[in-house]
């Protein structure tokens, strides 16, 4: 039972942190046009993502094993908070990398004439990759990326297969593309 809670809450604030760190950039770039900027995401591209948030948080993490020192370490304090200074610093900062990333990238597509569309579905990708990135990032604080990979979590390879399906199709299909504004 300890065990079993210690997990749970683990997993809990991983959920969270990645929760802070994927909405950043989301606002960050529905904010853009306030700057002049054309607008990067519409209500699709919305939709689209929270497709991935949603399934990441109730599933993904729910799913993930327990850290390799759950029992080792002393019991948490009764009036310890879910959300600590150390672990929002750290979202805001993996966040604020994403939302410098996908910025830079609308700005300089823009800059060298690729139009909206070609901006658009350029930034749109790189922040599906960065969302996608931010779930193995947070999966686990203290195993590696390759172990990351290859502890077993089925659900998360439904979602990244799911986003990846999604994404292929949202930019080759005439329609699609259309929906979501893309060239």
């Amino acid at each position: 039972a300890i065990r079993l809670g210690r997990r749970i809450f683990d997993n809990l604030k991983k959920a969270a942190a990645y929760i802070f760190a994927v909405h950043i950039p989301i606002a960050g770039l529905s904010l853009l046009p306030l700057f002049g900027f054309p607008f990067v995401l519409e209500p699709m591209h919305i939709a689209f993502l929270e497709l991935i948030i949603d399934p990441a948080c109730t599933l993904v993490f729910e799913a993930e094993e327990e850290e390799a020192d759950v029992m080792h370490r002393p019991p948490r304090k009764p009036h310890e908070r879910l959300f600590q200074r150390r672990m929002i610093g750290l979202s805001v900062l993996q966040g604020a990398g994403v939302l410098a990333i996908v910025t830079a990238i609308f700005t300089i597509a823009l800059y060298r004439g690729q139009g909206e569309a070609d901006a658009r579905a350029l930034t749109f990708t790189t922040l599906v990759i960065a969302n996608l990135s931010l779930i193995l990032t947070n999966r686990s604080w203290s195993r590696g990326v390759g172990s990351i990979l290859r502890s077993p979590n089925t659900a998360m390879w439904w979602v990244m297969g799911g986003t990846v399906l999604l994404l292929v199709l949202a930019l080759s299909i005439p329609f699609l593309r259309g929906l979501f504004h893309f060239s």
